[in-house]
């Protein structure tokens, strides 16, 4: 009876983390297909916030947002 709880234990816990990992790996491909922040994105919010960004800013803040993913 232990035996059998703890193996299905051992099947959720390895369930959850294949399904973890399979889900990253699709949210990564999709991110990089479809960027949530673009560079016409960057610029707007830059004149909003009062600057006049050049093409060097832009370029410095893009690459910064995808280093994180």
């Amino acid at each position: 009876m232990l035996h059998d709880i703890l193996l299905v234990i051992l099947g959720l816990v390895i369930g959850i983390v294949i399904g973890f990992l399979i889900a990253r790996v699709f949210i990564k491909k999709y991110f990089k297909k479809n960027p949530p922040i673009n560079e016409e994105m960057i610029k707007t919010l830059m004149m909003q916030m009062g600057r006049k960004p050049n093409q060097k800013q832009v370029n410095q803040m893009m690459k910064s947002m995808s280093k994180y993913m």
